[in-house]
């Protein structure tokens, strides 16, 4: 068989390749993808975040260590994603265990980002509740003229995780619900393929 049909990571880098094409209008944000979490009791928490980068060691995407989706992960290091780009009638389902990014690999990422993003990522205690209004503006205030004149530096509480899949499921539309379901399902260095009924 071809790469492109044993490898699902090389498959989906073609897709998201395609997404990226995609008029912004049918496909606002082809990076946007649920993220599924669990937490010490066992109950599941699901939120849409960013992919920043996919290679074959994972998916890679950056939050606050501190929030309710950076705890969960350090408690239980697994995780799902779903990416569904409805104008290519296609959902990708990613299941894997999770590992936090290198210092360095989070390092080089946050000086890419935007500089209030990087001001926002110091004034957000992220998920904690806000216990005074104005609290929020008055934190960017205060790193603003903290970091005036100078790099902003990435926090200690602020990284990223990479999901790496063991798991790996393409459903493409079809008409009367026959849809295709390709599951991959890692074994050693690669990878089994089954046909699913949809």
């Amino acid at each position: 068989m071809t790469e492109k049909l044993t490898d699902p990571i090389a498959i989906f880098e073609q897709a998201f390749a395609r997404a990226k094409t995609v008029d912004r209008a049918l496909l606002p944000d082809p990076t946007a993808m649920s993220l599924a979490t669990v937490g010490e009791d066992g109950s599941p928490s699901l939120r849409i975040v960013l992919l920043k980068s996919v290679d074959q060691t994972g998916f890679v995407f950056y939050t606050n260590l501190d929030s309710r989706k950076g705890r969960e992960l350090r408690g239980q290091p697994r995780a799902a994603l779903c990416f569904y780009w409805a104008a290519l009638d296609l959902q990708v389902r990613i299941e894997g265990g999770v590992e936090a990014v290198s210092p360095d690999e989070a390092d080089e990422y946050f000086a890419t980002r935007a500089r209030g993003s990087q001001i926002g990522a110091w004034a957000s205690r992220q998920s904690a509740p806000i216990t005074a209004e104005g609290d929020l503006d008055a934190r960017a205030e205060k790193y603003e003229k903290e970091f005036a004149g100078r790099d902003v530096p990435r926090p200690a509480f602020w990284s990223g995780f990479r999901v790496k899949p063991h798991r790996i499921e393409f459903w493409r539309n079809r008409e009367n619900r026959l849809h295709d379901r390709t599951l991959y399902t890692r074994e050693g260095e690669g990878w089994r393929v089954d046909t699913l009924y949809p």
